[in-house]
């Protein structure tokens, strides 16, 4: 088994590619050991030690180097894990773990008095030109909300941290949402 890796913009994370399918759908974000206790890969991921985040897409992980951790020692190990996860065909998730179904916290921003049309607008394009976008780099948007002018979305994996990110917002997110949707003012990480 081959396991390409590719640079994701935030220097501490690197996205790892299995060339088979990770989840099926949707997206989990470890970001402490103990969350990826759900998680046989996450765990064994965390367990190197110098590991503080672990994010699996539909076909990559990315994996966020601690502080100061330099990859040349951490991606051989990493990539040491990946293969003993995928040859063994170990399950990602703990059978009947709770835990390993992540579900979207319903905390979001409230829509209430927004047009729906706005919203939805705004929803698709997120999902369907953004979420893609930021996917190639190793991470994933969600959005959280609308409300006077100013949309709200959490940011994930290589995204998280990620000295661009801010950049990536503004110049990237928040321009092209602007572009086509003009009751947008900002875009805010939540």
């Amino acid at each position: 088994m081959l396991i390409q890796t590719e640079a994701t913009p935030n220097p501490a994370t690197l996205k790892f590619l299995p060339g088979e399918t990770v989840l099926t759908s949707g997206t989990r974000d470890f970001a402490t050991p103990e969350e990826a206790e759900a998680s046989p890969l996450a765990s064994a991921i965390f367990s190197t030690g110098d590991v503080v985040g672990v994010f699996f897409g539909s076909d990559f992980i990315s994996v966020t180097a601690a502080p100061s951790v330099d990859w040349s020692g951490l991606k051989p190990q990493v990539l040491g894990v990946l293969l003993d996860h995928f040859a063994s065909g170990a399950p990602l998730f703990n059978q009947a773990s709770a835990a390993g179904i992540h579900v979207a916290p319903a905390d979001e921003i409230g829509d209430e008095g927004e047009d729906e049309d706005v919203v939805a607008q705004i929803k698709e394009l997120i999902e369907t030109r953004v979420r893609p976008a930021v996917a190639q780099d190793g991470g994933d948007i969600v959005y959280r909300g609308f409300q006077k002018g100013t949309v709200f979305v959490a940011l994930h994996g290589a995204c998280s941290g990620c000295p661009s990110s801010i950049m990536t917002l503004k110049n990237g997110i928040e321009t092209l949402l602007k572009h086509y949707v003009p009751e947008v003012d900002a875009v805010e990480a939540v």
